[in-house]
C-alpha cells in the first residue's frame, strides 16, 4: 500500500527562526487543492482532471508497481517527424491539436525509437498520469500470465471456481472467457453521468464483512441474458477479474504486474494502481504511469508478450488477445472486442 509521508514533521527552534525568515518575505504560491475521491472522479471538472490524473495515488489508496534495476532504453530515432494535416478544413499541428483536445501526453515509437515526445497540461516525463480503461488490457494479459504460469488452468472454467463467492449468483455458467470478452450476460449500467448507475457505485462501500466490495456488488446483479449471447461494456466485469487473478496466483495484482511485466521489462518509473476500499487493485482502472511507461507497454504487447528474453504470456496469446471475439455496431461503424482489447474495425 502507498504510504504518503506526513507534510510537516515536529518544529525545532532552528524550524521556528527559519519560518520567521519566511513570513518577512513574499507569500508561495499554495499548492492546488487535490479533487475528491473515490466515484467523485466521474465528476470532475477540466481543472481538477488536469491536477488530479496525475495525482490518483494523493487522492485515493493505492498500491505500487515495482520498477525492477535496469531500464529499458527508449532512444531517440535519427529523423523525427511533426506531422500537419487539416480536418474539416482547419490546418493543425500536434501542438494545436493536443491543446484543442486538452491532451497530456503524445509519444511515438517506430521500431523501438522515439520518432514524436510531447507534452501538454503541464505534464513532464516524470509525471504519472492515470489509465483509466487501459488497465483492463493490462488485467487482461495478466490472465494470460496466469495462465502460462498454470494458476489458471483454462479460460473455459468457471469463474467460481476461481471466485467461489460468486456461486448461486448469476455468475453461475459464466467462464473467465466470458468476463474477458464482456459477455457474461449479467444486467449492468456503465452510464459515468447517472450517480446511481453500477459503475458509480461499485467497489465504493463494503456491504458484507469479509466478502471483496467488488465481489459483494456484482453477485447481487440480476442476469440479462445467457452468457456469450451479447457484449456490453462492464468495468465491474474486469474489477471482477482482477479479483480472480490475484486470487488464482495469491499475491496482489501489483506484487504479480511488477514479478511478470515492470521490472524484467525494465520499466522507468514505478507504477501505483488505485485500490477499492478493501484495499485490492481495481483491474477495471486507475494504474498510472509515465509516458514513456505506456509505450513500452505497448512494445511489450508488439513483441508478443515477452519480458526480459522469456515469454510472459503463452504463445500467441497476444495475437488472440487483440482478435475479434466479439463484434457489434458502434456509431455507426462495425467495432471489434478482445480480451478487454478495443479494435480498430477490419484489422
Amino acid at each position: 500500500m502507498l504510504k504518503l509521508a506526513p507534510r510537516f514533521a515536529a518544529a525545532g527552534p532552528a524550524a521556528l527562526f527559519c519560518a520567521a525568515l519566511v513570513c518577512a518575505a513574499p507569500a508561495l504560491a499554495a499548492d492546488p487543492p487535490l479533487p475528491p475521491g473515490g466515484a467523485a472522479v466521474l465528476g470532475w471538472t477540466l481543472d481538477q482532471q488536469k491536477i488530479g490524473y496525475r495525482n490518483m495515488e494523493k487522492i485515493n489508496p493505492a498500491h505500487v508497481v515495482k520498477r525492477g534495476a535496469h531500464v529499458r532504453a527508449l532512444p531517440a530515432a535519427k529523423t523525427a517527424i511533426d506531422p500537419t494535416w487539416t480536418w474539416q478544413g482547419k490546418s493543425l499541428t500536434v501542438a494545436s491539436y493536443m491543446a484543442q483536445m486538452r491532451t497530456s501526453g503524445v509519444l511515438v515509437l517506430q521500431d523501438g525509437r522515439i520518432v514524436l515526445e510531447r507534452y501538454g497540461l503541464d505534464r513532464g516525463p516524470q509525471d504519472r498520469w492515470t489509465s483509466f480503461s487501459v488497465a483492463k488490457s493490462v488485467t487482461a494479459t495478466l490472465v494470460g500470465a496466469a495462465v502460462k504460469d498454470g494458476f489458471i488452468k483454462s479460460l473455459d472454467d468457471p469463474v467460481t471456481t476461481y471466485i467461489p463467492q460468486l456461486k448461486g449468483s448469476a455468475y453461475e455458467g459464466v467462464t473467465v472467457r466470458h468476463l474477458i470478452t464482456m459477455t457474461s450476460g449479467v444486467k449492468w449500467n456503465e452510464d459515468y453521468t447517472d450517480p446511481n448507475s453500477d459503475v458509480a457505485k461499485v467497489g465504493f462501500s463494503i456491504a458484507e464483512a469479509g466478502v471483496n466490495p467488488v465481489v459483494s456488488y456484482m453477485r447481487k446483479l440480476p442476469r440479462e441474458t445467457a452468457p456469450g449471447a451479447k457484449f456490453v461494456y462492464k468495468t465491474g466485469e474486469t474489477d471482477l477479474v482482477g479479483v480472480l487473478v490475484s486470487n488464482a496466483v495469491g499475491k496482489p495484482l501489483s506484487t504479480y504486474l511488477s514479478e511478470k511485466i515492470w521490472a524484467p521489462f525494465g520499466m522507468e518509473q514505478d507504477a501505483v494502481w488505485v485500490d477499492d476500499i478493501a484495499g485490492h487493485e481495481r483491474g477495471g482502472c486507475c494504474l498510472s504511469l509515465t509516458l514513456r511507461d505506456y509505450a513500452r507497454l505497448g512494445q511489450f504487447a508488439l513483441e508478443g508478450g515477452k519480458a526480459g528474453g522469456v515469454q510472459v504470456v503463452p504463445e500467441g496469446w497476444m495475437a488472440d488477445a487483440t482478435a475479434e471475439h466479439v463484434t457489434f455496431p458502434a456509431g455507426g461503424v462495425e467495432t471489434g472486442y478482445g480480451y478487454f482489447w478495443w479494435l480498430i474495425p477490419h484489422g
